[in-house]
């Protein structure tokens, strides 16, 4: 019988090791990455252990192309939300030339990527943390035409890049600094 993962519990103990330590162990992604793709081929889940195949190859790319070596596991996470978010718009698109078969499909991979992924930060924990980083800045820090750059710089030592929406963090910025100047 195979081995049924608990992907809440990882997604919970992924946002802990990122929060109680400055990186997580990098093979344990690639590692649960491996067994859900075993898991799958036992069950003879097709789906599943194409879109994991998918993804891990996308990673193993990466890895080639990183003067670094081995990229990080925030690294890892951007490539599956990127794909996650590439199906979520595949089955728009599918949905919208009346293709209801090929964009349940999608929707049944992007289900399967979401699994992996950590919760993004709402927007109003993304405001809270804007606001302590300006708070901290003094008044003519705040007024600079560098304090965007600054904030952002900041704002992404203190938060994984990987649990933002980073154009929504723009976008609150801006508005928070043309409040602030208005």
């Amino acid at each position: 019988m195979a081995s049924h993962f608990n992907f809440s519990a990882w997604s919970r103990y992924m946002a802990s090791a990122r929060r109680f330590s400055s990186s997580v162990d990098n093979n344990d992604i690639r590692r649960l990455l491996t067994l859900r793709i075993k898991d799958a081929m036992k069950s003879k889940n097709q789906v599943a252990s194409t879109t994991l195949r998918t993804v891990l190859s996308q990673v193993n790319a990466a890895d080639k192309t990183s003067k670094a070596g081995p990229i990080s596991p925030s690294a890892i996470l951007a490539i599956m939300r990127k794909a996650h978010a590439q199906r979520l718009d595949s089955a728009h698109t599918f949905n919208t030339n009346s293709r209801p078969d090929l964009a349940d499909k999608e929707l049944k991979e992007a289900s399967i990527l979401n699994d992996f992924l950590p919760p993004l930060l709402s927007p109003e924990q993304i405001d809270n943390h804007l606001h302590e980083i300006l708070s901290t800045l003094q008044s003519d820090q705040r007024k600079s035409p560098k304090a965007a750059g600054t904030i952002f710089k900041i704002f992404y030592s203190k938060i994984d890049k990987s649990s933002v929406d980073t154009e929504l963090v723009k976008n609150r910025l801006n508005a928070i600094i043309s409040a602030g100047t208005s």
